[in-house]
């Protein structure tokens, strides 16, 4: 039993509490290093440079994290839990950070449905509609849209679309692999919400 809690803690094996100095620094390390993560994704998100945005530039922080720890002799099942929080932060953060950059300067767009692919199984198990639009001029756009397309969506059914006119983002709720021409021909990510007949959709 000695030899295993000193195989999991490591050189920062104590007795008792830790000092209140010890349990503030770690605080302050841990709000650094998720901010860092946080910070350099939505930078990226909003810049429009991949590397950032997807998560990369936060795993490489969560490495910095995890070297720090280990250096300061912090136990080594404290520097495990730190980098395994700090990886699923780094790859959670990239969805949540396009959709803020969407919400700040997002544009609504309203397209009309012209015809309906019908529903492939998913990972999930679930059927996938795509719906291919077009303008309100009646010019076909090159994305085709599969969130808050169903097995009711028709052909004529209109659709609100939210998408970034400076095309920082990556399509999302279009089909991948269709390139990044949002509405109107300019480059734009399609928004993760989708509006038929009035009602957005979850």
């Amino acid at each position: 039993m000695a030899h295993l809690r000193v195989m999991v803690w490591g050189p920062a094996e104590f007795v008792g509490l830790p000092p209140w100095w010890l349990v503030g620094e770690g605080i302050l390390v841990g709000i650094l290093g998720a901010g860092a993560i946080v910070a350099t994704t939505l930078f990226g998100a909003w810049t429009g440079r991949p590397s950032l945005a997807d998560g990369e530039a936060g795993l490489v922080c969560v490495g910095a994290l995890a070297l720090y720890l280990a250096f300061v002799g912090a136990e080594r099942a404290l520097v495990g839990i730190a980098a395994l929080l700090g990886v699923c932060l780094a790859l959670r953060v990239p969805q949540t950070a396009a959709g803020v950059v969407l919400a700040e300067r997002g544009q609504v767009q309203s397209v009309v449905v012209t015809s309906v692919e019908n529903g492939r199984a998913t990972a999930g198990g679930h059927a996938r509609y795509l719906c291919s639009v077009a303008d309100a001029d009646g010019t076909p756009l090159k994305v085709r849209i599969w969130r808050g397309c169903g097995q009711t969506t028709r052909p004529g059914d209109a659709f609100a679309v939210v998408y970034d006119p400076k095309g920082a983002i990556a399509p999302r709720g279009a089909q991948e692999g269709t390139g990044n021409d949002g509405v109107d021909g300019r480059p734009g990510a399609l928004g993760a919400r989708a509006r038929r007949r009035g009602a957005w959709s979850p």
